[in-house]
């Protein structure tokens, strides 16, 4: 059988997930696991939103409100916007996806650092546009040189803030900065699924663009300091007409029950919010002191996980962390990604990469 495959779809590699924790311990005999691999919330989900889940248990052979109106409504109150500038994805992952059929046709082009969330890319090669990538500078986004890399066919620019997976921070200067560079009919999509977790005074007011009506959408996340990633629920904050253009390619029902239930009741849990920034507060600078302490400085982040540098094959690293019950994320060369657990999580972690580092 011949299947006949564009070349730009052939070009991607299939994302490959985590080792789920299950099978680590089948396969290496281990008793316990902690996964410090994908950011999420070591604390679970909001306790309000768990509450509600039951809920929607009954109604399941329901379709979803295909508008979403309570979220929307709660998301557009919190973010001082109309309802119909907001718009819901599968994760946020999603609106990457609709943002790329939206607004590229073959051979456009969107900017983005050369190290950064590996979706952007992904969705925009599968959208037959051109990934234009600029390199990070001392892992932060060059945004000097971002604004060099448009042209006449550039349509989106990607800024991940923080970064994922360095995160470092681009600061309120930076971007409107940038800003003044973008020409009008290039979408500005930032990515802030870490938003949350920000320390910094310095980060930028993205909301304040889309309320100015610049072309530009704010995407934000239900999946890490709220605790729902299992459910899958991410939105965007843009302009009226910007969510008129997304609704025309957006599935119907893709924000699912469930998960609509659960990101309502998240909202409102202010409790979880806070404790869950001071936990990774306080873990961040465990991690930090412990990974210096190692050799493995650490790149300074403001999300919820730290990139380091192993001192030797990251891949290595990974392996034999691995092999000792701890899932991390190797992401190239010799640097590695580790999420921040919670106190004896990141002891176990700290323990066991330097076992694993005098061992050689």
């Amino acid at each position: 059988m011949t299947i006949h495959v564009h070349p730009d779809i052939l070009s991607l590699s299939p994302y490959v997930p985590g080792k789920p924790i299950e099978e680590l311990q089948r396969e290496f005999g281990l008793e316990r696991v902690i996964k410090l691999a994908s950011n999420e919330n070591p604390l679970g989900p909001s306790p309000k939103a768990l509450a509600v889940l039951n809920e929607g248990m009954a109604t399941l052979h329901r379709y979803p409100d295909g508008g979403a109106f309570r979220l929307r409504q709660a998301l557009a109150d919190r973010w001082k916007v109309t309802p119909d500038q907001v718009i819901l994805g599968n994760g946020s992952d999603e609106l990457l996806g609709l943002l790329a059929r939206t607004f590229l046709s073959p051979g456009d082009e969107a900017v983005m650092a050369d190290h950064t969330f590996v979706i952007y890319k992904m969705e925009v090669v599968a959208a037959h546009g051109k990934a234009v990538t600029v390199p990070l500078v001392q892992w932060r986004h060059d945004v000097a040189a971002m604004a060099e890399a448009m042209t006449p066919r550039t349509k989106l620019l990607f800024l991940c803030n923080p970064n994922n997976p360095t995160g470092t921070m681009v600061s309120r200067e930076e971007v409107a900065r940038l800003l003044s560079q973008v020409p009008e009919h290039v979408v500005v999509v930032f990515d802030e699924a870490y938003f949350e977790y920000v320390r910094s005074a310095d980060f930028p007011d993205s909301m304040t663009y889309v309320r100015q009506g610049r072309n530009a959408i704010v995407l934000r996340t239900f999946s890490k300091i709220y605790g729902l990633a299992g459910l899958r629920i991410g939105y965007g904050i843009t302009t009226p007409e910007i969510t008129n253009l997304l609704n025309r390619v957006r599935p119907p029902f893709n924000a699912n029950s469930l998960a609509q239930l659960g990101a309502l009741a998240a909202l409102g849990d202010d409790e979880h919010v806070a404790t869950s920034r001071a936990v990774n507060e306080s873990g961040m600078d465990q991690l930090k002191s412990g990974l210096a302490a190692l050799g493995c400085m650490p790149v300074p982040s403001e999300a919820n996980f730290l990139y380091f540098d192993a001192g030797c094959d990251g891949r290595r690293i990974f392996e034999a962390l691995l092999r000792q019950g701890v899932i991390v994320r190797h992401i190239e060369g010799r640097m590695v990604r580790v999420t921040v657990g919670q106190a004896e999580e990141n002891q176990i972690f700290l323990t066991a990469l330097a076992r694993v580092l005098k061992t050689g």
